[in-house]
């Protein structure tokens, strides 16, 4: 092989690999979210890069074999290339024959390395990484390709490896991880608000982010701060309480104090059509709700959902013990989302 057919093998095999360090970043940097809708509009590219972040590992086997070969070939058929071409003008210097071999295999070490770290790896993992769902969908057609071509050599590497992975006790991931703890997600928020992209100026997307972090005691109102009224209490009794406090429903107490149920407002109402007379005598046990049990460790997003089930506005929280500690109210639940929920019945100073 002539020195000018090393330096041109030179360029080919820094194109290369470029193809297989852009095509592995890109793999592991793709938004899922980003490429799905383009796959299901019908996108054939689309629908490979999702194959390819399906089986990441393949897709990271096949890469690193590509490099490395590139590797190899660009140090041993480009390096003699330009160590003859420089050597002939080093030995015009009057240098010894020793020095000038030694004085042209540096130099010619010096640019190879220079031209296969900053053109071969740098750049394509710079631009992988600044438009990767771009990337994928450029790069990972002709990756899937080659990997299906080297398929037998590539699923033995991958075998070996994943068996090793697993000796270290670490179970092997065929895919990208694709979704984001709550953490991360509420870094994601926080940072897209400081940053202009997101307008979040309620606060209703932090909170939902927040919410799911919540137990039913942060919400719960505890039994002290309650607006209660026995059992024996009457219509007249609810009308007058209405009347003070301006709240739509009203916690039922038994003679210790422990909540045996909830009255809503329109109860009073029924009550009332059906006499004057019953005004004045106990509401009846029909009449009483029965509230949902949770635990004071339930998260609230589940305690929202077992409320929403049983058709109740109010849950009895309860300590580990089995002890009433306090109720939890939909409203407070829902303000916990969107904000402040106020009682269209609550009076107003």
């Amino acid at each position: 092989m002539s020195d000018w057919a090393g330096i041109a093998w030179l360029f080919v095999l820094l194109i290369a690999n470029a193809f297989f360090v852009g095509a592995e970043f890109a793999v592991i940097s793709a938004r899922r979210s980003q490429i799905e809708p383009r796959a299901e509009r019908g996108s054939r590219s689309a629908k490979t890069a999702l194959y390819a972040m399906e089986h990441a590992t393949l897709m990271l086997a096949t890469s690193q074999l590509g490099i490395t070969i590139c590797s190899l070939l660009i140090l041993n058929v480009s390096e003699p290339a330009i160590h003859h071409l420089l050597a002939e003008p080093l030995a015009l210097t009057g240098m010894s024959e020793t020095a000038v071999d030694v004085t042209a295999f540096v130099i010619a070490l010096i640019i190879v390395s220079y031209l296969h770290v900053v053109f071969g790896e740098m750049v394509p993992k710079n631009l992988a990484f600044s438009v990767p769902d771009r990337a994928v969908l450029l790069l990972a057609t002709p990756l899937v390709w080659v990997s299906k071509i080297f398929h037998p050599v590539i699923a033995t590497l991958n075998w070996i490896a994943n068996h090793v992975v697993k000796w270290s006790g670490v179970e092997p991931k065929d895919e990208a991880n694709s979704t984001f703890t709550l953490e991360e997600v509420a870094t994601i928020v926080n940072q897209s608000r400081i940053e202009g992209v997101l307008e979040d100026a309620s606060g209703a997307v932090a909170a939902a982010v927040e919410f799911t972090e919540k137990k039913a005691k942060d919400t719960a109102v505890p039994l002290a701060d309650l607006v209660t009224l026995p059992e024996q209490s009457s219509p007249d009794d609810i009308e007058r309480a209405v009347a003070k406090y301006g709240y739509s429903r009203y916690v039922i107490v038994d003679d210790e104090g422990v909540p045996v149920g909830y009255v809503h407002l329109k109860d009073v109402l029924r009550e009332a059509e059906n006499g004057t007379a019953k005004v004045v005598r106990p509401i009846n046990p029909k009449r009483i709700h029965l509230m949902v049990q949770v635990l004071e460790s339930t998260d609230l997003e589940d305690a929202l959902a077992l409320m929403r089930r049983a058709g109740r506005h109010l849950a009895q929280v309860r300590d580990e013990r089995g002890e009433t500690t306090g109720v939890l109210f939909l409203e407070d639940i829902i303000e916990e989302l969107v904000g402040e929920v106020q009682d269209a019945t609550t009076r107003r100073a």
